[in-house]
């Protein structure tokens, strides 16, 4: 066996799986909080590329300005989908409220393609193509800066929810009677989880969106995310950070070794054998609460 081969691949893949947690925090932080896994995130993270670019192109500024502009409007774009779209909803069996986060999936792919069409655009942020060297192995400069950047939004969520904010949002996610009977809204605490997983989703967006540009496939990182978040625990943030170092190496030396036998598709192939073999032998996740209904 070529050691050099299989580091180089487990390294970028552990690197790009730390990617797919900033898609599946998203996920989990609005589980968190409504106990409903969000279909939609992967369309979100498609939409907020696509609004980046929509707002440098139209007002002439820099991708690093249109960026945190991305954000505020993504933000509203996940307070208004929640108040809209989700909050009658409440009490209702949650398979409906499942079945809302896949309309709001499909609605905002075929909006995106209405918009700006199905040709992808690149989203260039300034990040080098020319790989870094360490020692013998190349490794991916795009996946270094995601998983920075992943691990930094990690670390602020671990702070984030010993605020106030946080713990109410944790009070919510354990019993919504419970929140409601000593004054918390818990209306507003699921706005806001969807709002922080629409930020997140842009943060996502962008960083993917310069590995393989801004296109309909954003989209479906929704698989990846979902899959990171079920193997994790879908109530656990820190859980989601480990599963995706998991799953990125498992996917990136699987595709090494099996793309050159079976002609390429292996990574999706890992990734839904992991979503089914977690599903079957241990529905909570890795980290999950053992005590949380799973769909």
């Amino acid at each position: 066996m070529d050691f050099s081969l299989f580091a180089e691949l487990a390294i970028n893949g552990a690197l790009s799986g730390l990617m797919y947690a900033l898609v599946a925090m998203g996920i989990v932080l609005i589980y968190k909080s409504s106990s409903v896994p969000n279909l939609a995130q992967g369309a979100m993270t498609m939409l907020g590329a696509y609004v980046v670019l929509a707002i440098a192109r139209g007002l002439g500024v820099s991708l690093w300005l249109a960026i945190p502009l991305a954000m505020v409007v993504m933000f509203f774009v996940g307070m208004g989908i929640e108040r809209v779209a989700l909050r009658r909803l409440a009490g209702r069996p949650v398979i409906m409220i499942l079945m809302m986060t896949l309309g709001i999936d499909i609605f905002t792919r075929a909006a995106a393609m209405s918009l700006w069409g199905s040709t992808g655009a690149p989203m260039d942020i300034g990040i080098s193509d020319e790989p870094l060297f360490l020692g013998p192995l190349l490794i991916n400069r795009a996946y270094v800066v995601g998983a920075v950047v992943a691990v930094a939004l990690f670390l602020i969520f671990l702070f984030f929810f010993h605020t106030r904010r946080g713990i109410v949002l944790r009070a919510i996610s354990d019993d919504y009677i419970a929140s409601w009977s000593v004054g918390i809204s818990v209306e507003r605490g699921i706005a806001t989880s969807w709002a922080m997983a629409s930020v997140l989703a842009t943060t996502a967006g962008v960083l993917w969106g310069s590995v393989q540009g801004v296109n309909q496939g954003l989209a479906l990182l929704l698989l990846k995310g979902l899959t990171v978040a079920v193997l994790g625990g879908l109530d656990s943030i820190g859980g989601a950070i480990l599963a995706s170092l998991l799953l990125g190496l498992l996917e990136g030396v699987a595709s090494g070794y099996l793309d050159p036998l079976v002609g390429g598709g292996s990574r999706e192939l890992v990734v839904a054998a992991t979503l089914i073999l977690t599903i079957m032998i241990r529905p909570h996740g890795l980290f999950g609460r053992h005590d949380i209904e799973r769909i």
